[in-house]
């Protein structure tokens, strides 16, 4: 059954979340796992797409835009509309839905932050898998 983890940054920064998700990505991805990150829209996962390549200097994490051809061979895959088109390991969620697709994933990692929307999104979304019997556990992160 998947795992379903809750980070909960210190702040309200939505570049905060991000450079999380890209950490979280890095990290997933030199454990060898295959990684999808979920974005509210088009203009969220460019910016996710962006910051991949710049969030650390001495950092390279392979990746790609779902929308893009031939995005079957990139262990970390960026969408917002559709589910990734292969099973992955990780789901990075940055949208303020669990999206339909979750629970084909091993993992999924809530990003949270102090924002007002997003808390109450967050706190929606724990208590739908909490319902649904999955394994939680909560995480706060100092920035």
């Amino acid at each position: 059954m998947t795992r379903v983890s809750f980070y909960i940054l210190n702040g309200i920064q939505e570049t905060d979340r991000q450079v999380f998700a890209c950490r979280l990505a890095e990290k997933a991805y030199r454990q060898g796992n295959h990684v999808y990150i979920h974005t509210e829209n088009a203009d969220h996962a460019e910016q996710l797409n962006q910051m991949l390549w710049s969030f650390r200097a001495d950092s390279f994490v392979p990746h790609q835009l779902t929308n893009t051809d031939n995005n079957d061979a990139s262990p970390v895959l960026i969408g917002h509309s559709t589910s990734p088109p292969r099973l992955m390991d990780l789901l990075i969620n940055l949208s303020a839905e669990q999206p339909l697709f979750f629970s084909q994933f091993e993992r999924v990692a809530e990003c949270l932050n102090d924002d007002e929307n997003i808390k109450t999104a967050g706190r929606q979304r724990y208590r739908f898998y909490k319902q649904r019997g999955y394994e939680l556990d909560t995480h706060q992160i100092s920035l």
